[in-house]
């Protein structure tokens, strides 16, 4: 009995100190001023926009999950002179391609562009924790790649995530995902603004979207990208007669949002490893009684934090940020699922479109109204940290204003080029890290263990349930 006591009053000082370190009222704001290349795009015919030999060779090879719990990929591609067989043979052992899926085929106008054939491609029924072989193509213009799917759901499954957004094409892109490739990343989780094509004009859109496919290749053909959508996906050019949002897009990058009962490919949810994945649409109908409204509020209900203890939210537009540049932006976003976010404990929102990193503390603003006047951000240990990670590395350049003084929500922020990873240890921890690009070499800037919101809140009930369990009951793993 005094043993565990002793255990309880541990664990009770745990929470407390856990919980006075997860918030905090002085943050940094870094000083280092980046010697930056010029935020201009790579030129066409640079080699990491090669062309793959053969006549319609397959190329923009990219994948992602397939299904809601990580058993199956999409994979996509390109061909351009003819169709080509939509078909992608595959196995467990490289050259022994014993299975093959039959995919469909697409393809787009955009003004005077026609797109090459898109081909998606689902791959489904496979083995967890295993590395699969896969070739598209037939005869010289065969292609092959492999990829690894994630270990079966689990609550202390560890997984590492890289998370980048507003990637772009320029020589600052290329080096953050040079960077991001030698992190040990398994998945990328992808926070919108792609390939900036919008930034050109008639044709160039379409070509600028070819060449930005051919230049993520060398990762998203290897491994998951999750993909959301930002403001420059949404293409409304009616200068040039083109007024369908996400035309591009949509065609391009397919996601499984049948699987998790979403009605748009703009929002869906994905279980993988021991992580449960929710991916929101900023520039989406999002208020009340909305179709994406509707399904986020049965998708929260379906989180088991048993299985997948690790709750993260992926859109563009973040609800925290003290950069001037898009102040406020996701204001109306964030009054209207902000209290679902800390009702749920959701670990991490991460956020692109401001073009700079930032961190918070766990705070919310879930109290205020008209009458109340109470407008300010409060520490609230059952929120979620909101990272901002829009310094992919585009051409319109860094976001390196910020409000001064420096808010007491804001835990770090600096104006630079960088990614993230999120590498989860088991149910409990994880370690989180924001590695900026500096002249070309990955610099590890800001780092912080961190505690789920789930199991760290409920240390004391494991702890009580172990205890009795040894006494007779049924065993809980913790």
């Amino acid at each position: 009995m005094a043993e565990l006591w002793c255990e309880m009053v541990i664990v009770v000082l745990g929470i407390v100190f856990l919980s006075c370190g997860t918030t905090g009222s002085s943050g940094k704001t870094s000083s280092f001023v980046r010697s930056q290349w010029p935020s201009v795009d790579i030129p066409l015919d640079n080699q990491v926009f090669e062309v793959p030999k053969g006549r319609s060779a397959p190329q923009q090879v990219h994948i992602t999950q397939g299904d809601y719990d990580g058993k199956a990929v999409l994979i996509s591609w390109v061909t351009t002179e003819e169709i080509g067989p939509s078909e992608v043979t595959y196995g467990t052992s490289k050259k022994n391609y014993v299975f093959n899926a039959v995919g469909r085929v697409t393809n787009y106008t955009f003004y005077n562009y026609t797109s090459g054939f898109i081909h998606h491609c689902l791959l489904d029924g496979l083995e967890y924790d295993t590395k699969y072989y896969y070739k598209i193509g037939t005869d010289d213009s065969a292609r092959e790649f492999w990829f690894e799917t994630p270990p079966k759901i689990d609550p202390d499954a560890p997984y590492t995530f890289g998370i980048i957004g507003d990637l772009g094409q320029t020589y600052n892109s290329f080096s953050t995902l040079e960077h991001y490739m030698h992190s040990g990343g398994q998945t990328v989780l992808f926070v919108g603004d792609l390939s900036y094509a919008d930034r050109y004009e008639y044709n160039d859109v379409g070509i600028r979207w070819d060449s930005w496919g051919r230049f993520i290749e060398q990762s998203a053909a290897y491994q998951p990208w999750i993909w959301s959508a930002g403001n420059h996906e949404i293409e409304y050019m009616p200068n040039l007669g083109e007024v369908f949002p996400f035309k591009s897009y949509l065609h391009r990058f397919a996601t499984p949002y049948v699987a998790s009962n979403s009605s748009s490919p703009l929002w869906y949810a994905v279980r993988r490893a021991s992580a449960h994945i929710i991916v929101l649409s900023s520039y989406s109908p999002f208020v009340k009684y909305t179709p994406q409204w509707r399904w986020l509020q049965e998708e929260l209900r379906r989180v088991d934090r048993k299985k997948t203890p690790w709750l993260i939210v992926l859109m563009h537009v973040p609800l925290y940020s003290s950069n001037l540049v898009h102040y406020m932006e996701g204001e109306s976003m964030r009054a209207v699922y902000e209290d679902w976010f800390v009702h749920y404990k959701v670990d991490f929102v991460f956020a692109g479109h401001v073009h700079a990193y930032e961190r918070s503390y766990r705070i919310s603003n879930i109290y205020y109204n008209v009458s109340s006047g109470d407008c300010y951000p409060v520490p609230d240990n059952s929120a979620p940290v909101y990272m901002t990670v829009g310094d992919g590395g585009n051409q319109e350049g860094l976001a390196g204003r910020f409000w001064d003084p420096q808010p007491e929500y804001s835990a770090f922020r600096e104006a630079s080029y960088g990614h993230s990873t999120l590498e989860i240890r088991n149910r409990t921890h994880a370690l989180y890290h924001w590695n900026r690009n500096d002249d070309g070499k990955k610099v590890p800037t800001d780092s912080v263990i961190f505690h789920n919101q789930y199991w760290a809140r409920n240390l004391l009930r494991r702890r009580l349930e172990k205890s009795h369990s040894n006494s007779g009951g049924d065993q809980i793993n913790c």
